[in-house]
């Protein structure tokens, strides 16, 4: 069995191994990490054989750990991803370039368009009736758009929302309020399924599906970060923060909103921040939380977008795509149905 695994910001860590009678055998690791002393390695491989094949990742990252020799460094690689990587050989996941990728860049929508699309098109990745697709949002307005499992009265102020022209908006992943520009920001969602990230904690996905992002911003002199659980960040603060949905036919979305833009003072009258986000702060400082992508690169909105899909389509082989008529029609239906219906809105008061 083989399994790779691509340490996010870090090397690549390869295992191959065999199993017998519930057990890992012939285990061998490889990569192009660093590791001191040399022998160490032969160190890592005897403390995963043996193991049983149900080991999850923080018991083989334990093992490796204690097997270690005092002093050891590794370099671009952890025991955490050296587990990750036996998981993903035990369940034969594969990588990224084993799928046929398309990148979707289309017209502009409407926030609960663009909603209503995530559902459908993670909907049909999962039941094969899509290739796995990464698509950058277009908006025709501006929008608050809440987490799935937040408060619309706690997170949201109605009159500063209206005054400035923000429509309120429900997502179907988790995580916290975008106060979302069609200038302001860049957004793109993953519809993958859920083999690309088998073997992988909840957690350390994130980081993995978002690894091609930091290396389009790092071609452009940013020195981006993944902070988890989900933040990408560089030395300037924070750039912006992804959130997930899997649905139980194996759709997996993963979507990531970047501030390119933003009026801090605006921020403040549309979002109710959260007082204890900012106690030590106050909440004349909730404009410094997020840092542009305009004032750390000086470039063009529509340029940074360029590099996304540009380096998107170099390491994964991604070609152009569209969304089809009977695509939107669907997320049309989701829209009347459930994402434009006060019911959704305002599941959580």
């Amino acid at each position: 069995m083989h399994g790779e695994y691509k340490v996010p910001g870090g090397k690549l860590v390869v295992v191959d191994l065999e199993v017998d009678e519930g057990l890992i055998t012939d285990f061998h690791l490889a990569g192009d990490f660093f590791l001191e002393p040399d022998d160490a390695l032969a160190d890592i491989d005897a403390a995963v054989t043996g193991l049983p094949i149900e080991s999850d990742v923080a018991t083989i990252a334990a093992a490796v750990r204690a097997a270690l020799p005092e002093g050891a460094q590794l370099l671009g690689f952890t025991p955490e991803s050296v587990g990750t990587a036996v998981r993903r050989a035990l369940v034969t996941a594969p990588g990224w370039r084993e799928f046929d990728w398309e990148i979707v860049h289309d017209r502009p929508l409407s926030p609960n368009m663009n909603l209503a699309l995530d559902e459908v098109l993670t909907a049909r990745v999962g039941d094969g009736r899509r290739n796995p697709t990464m698509r950058i949002w277009t908006w025709d307005s501006s929008a608050v758009v809440i987490g799935s499992f937040q408060s619309y009265r706690n997170e949201v102020d109605p009159e500063g929302a209206a005054r400035h022209g923000f429509e309120v908006v429900r997502r179907i992943s988790g995580g916290g309020a975008m106060l979302i520009s069609a200038e302001w920001i860049i957004t793109y969602s993953l519809y993958v399924p859920a083999s690309l990230v088998a073997g992988m904690t909840f957690a350390d996905s994130y980081a993995f599906l978002d690894d091609w992002a930091l290396q389009a911003l790092r071609s452009l002199g940013i020195d981006a970060t993944y902070k988890p659980l989900n933040d990408i960040s560089s030395p300037e603060g924070k750039i912006g923060g992804a959130a997930q949905k899997r649905l139980a036919n194996g759709g997996v979305l993963h979507h990531a909103s970047l501030s390119y833009d933003m009026d801090g003072q605006v921020l403040t009258e549309v979002l109710r921040i959260g007082r204890e986000k900012l106690s030590d702060k106050g909440t004349t400082s909730a404009a410094k939380r997020v840092d542009p992508l305009r004032s750390q690169t000086g470039l063009p909105r529509e340029e940074i977008i360029e590099r996304f899909k540009d380096t998107f389509a170099t390491l994964y082989g991604a070609t152009e795509g569209a969304i089809s008529d009977e695509e939107y029609a669907e997320a049309e239906a989701l829209v009347q149905s459930k994402f434009a219906t006060d019911a959704w809105l305002h599941r959580v008061p």
